[in-house]
């Protein structure tokens, strides 16, 4: 039986307790039956389609990379490990060739 990554720190060393999951890393405490508000955060790609946890996207359009001379090239995959309640960058993704790093959602599609 695998259990869900913590919500909180979204570590792997989950174990349950009575009904309550529970994260020996930082002690974070859940029912997951019960919903939580950020859990309710959403994103939208370019064509306007809901991103979620998991989802394999494509960059739209070359992306400079901050404090670098590299570019994401059209076309690179990346698959979406986290959505998260930001401004400018919402999906904390695994670009390939590139490394994990923060995307805006609205320079990637659904592949």
């Amino acid at each position: 039986m695998s259990l869900p990554a913590c919500p909180s720190c979204a570590s792997e060393y989950v174990y349950q307790d009575q009904s309550n999951l529970v994260c020996p890393e930082c002690a974070y405490e859940w029912n997951p039956e019960e919903k939580r508000a950020e859990e309710t955060i959403t994103a939208k790609d370019a064509n306007g389609t809901v991103l979620v946890d998991g989802d394999k996207v494509t960059v739209i359009k070359d992306l400079k990379i901050k404090a670098s001379s590299q570019v994401i090239k059209i076309g690179t995959k990346a698959l979406v490990r986290r959505i998260k309640d930001a401004k400018d960058h919402q999906l904390d993704c695994k670009v390939d060739g590139v490394g994990e790093m923060m995307l805006t959602a609205k320079f990637v599609k659904k592949a």
